[in-house]
């Protein structure tokens, strides 16, 4: 598939990436094209399960230097893959059921032309990213929208909440700390600085969640080029 860049780093960038996803067993590289400008990236193209969309995500959000990416990767299911709404709904129900990380009695779940809808409430991020996680993989589902929020029960002290998140990311050996700031405006954790890597910028974003009481999370981290 034909893949376009802008500029020398831009084109290194492109080059990493398709190695990327060639190294990725889960997609076939030969169905995803790649642009690449500024260090954005746009990955165009279709795959055969929701999964692969994910997995070529990840990987291009993997490589050195990449800022961030636009998924327009169309997910076009084999006939052998098809499944109803209902039979997708109920497949939906059973995984959350099964996942020990969600609080399923607090979320609803809505399915339309194998686009997957979640909403409700749940006390910690981790929760929320693990209703999402047992969905993405079930065969028929065409996308998924993750419409949970976060409402802790606990209440610290906002200054007992950026000393926890700091001491946190000192902790991390996949994040700098140095170059990560930590700000609390209302009921917002903002997150400012410079990191190496966008899956640096993840971890930041994670470990923000994981203190008590976050309930939003505005990450304004860029990567550094």
């Amino acid at each position: 598939m034909a893949s376009r860049a802008t500029n020398p780093s831009d084109e290194e960038m492109q080059r990493d990436i398709l190695a990327e996803l060639a190294w990725e067993p889960r997609v076939q590289p030969n169905e995803i094209g790649v642009a690449v400008q500024d260090g954005v990236v746009t990955l165009r193209g279709w795959v055969d399960n929701y999964a692969k969309k994910w997995a070529a995500e990840r990987a291009a959000h993997r490589v050195h230097r990449v800022r961030a990416v636009a998924n327009d990767l169309e997910v076009r299911l084999p006939s052998s893959a098809e499944r109803d709404d209902p039979e997708i709904a109920a497949a939906v129900t059973r995984a959350l059921d099964w996942d020990a990380f969600v609080p399923t009695a607090e979320i609803d779940v809505t399915v339309s032309n194998g686009w997957v809808v979640l909403r409700g409430e749940v006390e910690w991020e981790y929760q929320r990213r693990a209703a999402e996680q047992a969905v993405r993989r079930l065969a028929g589902v065409r996308g998924l929208t993750n419409g949970i929020s976060v409402q802790p029960h606990e209440q610290p002290e906002l200054a007992e909440i950026s000393e926890r998140i700091h001491s946190a990311l000192v902790r991390s050996v996949e994040t700098d700390a140095a170059g990560i700031d930590i700000r609390i405006e209302g009921d917002a954790v903002v997150l400012t600085g410079n990191v190496r890597s966008w899956l640096e910028r993840e971890e930041a974003e994670r470990v923000a969640w994981s203190a008590p009481g976050v309930t939003t999370v505005d990450n304004h981290i860029t990567v550094r080029l």
